[in-house]
């Protein structure tokens, strides 16, 4: 990981937080799969259009599989379809369940809660129309990464609370505090991939102030977290979002949620797409395969 962050270092990069958004969503998506592994073919990717979004359906054969929603990551400002294609074809390909990813709507023309609401939206829209994909949306599950995380655990409380049923929570490096105030955000705030100028740079384009509070943006501050789906967590170690990622691990097990928490020593944020040089992010897509597969077994 360390000769990792020297090359980046070495290859003089712009920073994220220096470029307009559109500039930034390019940058991202010309290196989003340089470190990821080769795009692994499945019997059915196919492009879709879910509660109004562009979306992708990814699945390993034609059989009436269990769903997983996937948001991606990119701080609610970057990141679409082709920067997380090549992973949710590997969560699909390990796990055996199907993987519908959603392009939301992004910062800044769409700010909070933009994004929130067409998650929601999906998820409920797979629960009703999974059928007509030839899926199964009485087995469904939402995961993300990143700002992708933070999403999917809010649209796990609207599933609670609409009575929609959720076999899994998949919180991969999720962002859930209202401030970038815990310790690894000042540990990890400079050279470990993930920076705290960026961090702003994300939520100044995404939200105002005045909201960081809600419950939608900051999980970790919701008043009532018991009932919510089960939970597996994958964070690492090098990442001023850890910190955050453990409290709400913690927060769930309080509320007798069951919680999987898988800690990678020695990597940064977004180490899972990085499985061509990182062996650790292929351990952690087994874990999460593993994860749905458990929670969505007949």
């Amino acid at each position: 990981m360390a000769g990792l962050l020297e090359r980046i270092h070495r290859a003089k990069r712009p920073p994220l937080h220096s470029l307009t958004p559109r500039e930034a969503r390019l940058a991202y998506r010309m290196g989003a799969e340089i470190l990821d592994l080769p795009r692994a073919p499945l019997a059915r990717v196919q492009e879709l259009e879910v509660a109004g979004r562009p979306a992708r359906l990814y699945a390993p054969s034609e059989a009436r599989l269990p769903v997983l929603l996937y948001l991606h990551g990119g701080g609610f400002t970057i990141g679409d379809l082709e920067t997380h294609d090549s992973l949710c074809r590997q969560l699909a390909l390990r796990s055996g369940a199907a993987v519908v990813a959603l392009d939301y709507r992004l910062a800044p023309e769409h700010r909070f809660p933009a994004a929130v609401d067409d998650a929601w939206a999906a998820l409920a829209w797979l629960q009703e129309r999974a059928g007509v994909l030839g899926l199964d949306g009485r087995r469904l599950a939402v995961g993300g990464d990143s700002a992708g995380g933070t999403l999917a655990a809010a649209t796990a409380f609207f599933a609670r609370d609409r009575g929609l049923p959720l076999a899994l929570q998949l919180l991969i490096m999720p962002g859930t505090a209202s401030q970038p105030c815990m310790a690894s955000h000042r540990l990890f705030a400079s050279g470990f991939l993930l920076d705290a100028a960026s961090i702003a740079w994300f939520f100044d384009h995404y939200i105002d102030r005045g909201q960081r509070h809600d419950w939608r943006f900051a999980p970790l501050e919701a008043e009532d977290h018991a009932g919510l789906a089960p939970a597996c967590v994958v964070l690492a170690e090098c990442d001023p979002l850890v910190d955050e990622g453990l409290a709400y691990a913690d927060m769930l097990r309080a509320a007798a949620v069951p919680v999987q928490l898988e800690l990678y020593r020695g990597v940064t944020h977004d180490f899972i797409k990085m499985g061509r040089y990182i062996p650790e992010a292929l351990t952690a897509l087994d874990a999460c395969a593993q994860a749905l597969r458990e929670r969505l077994a007949p």
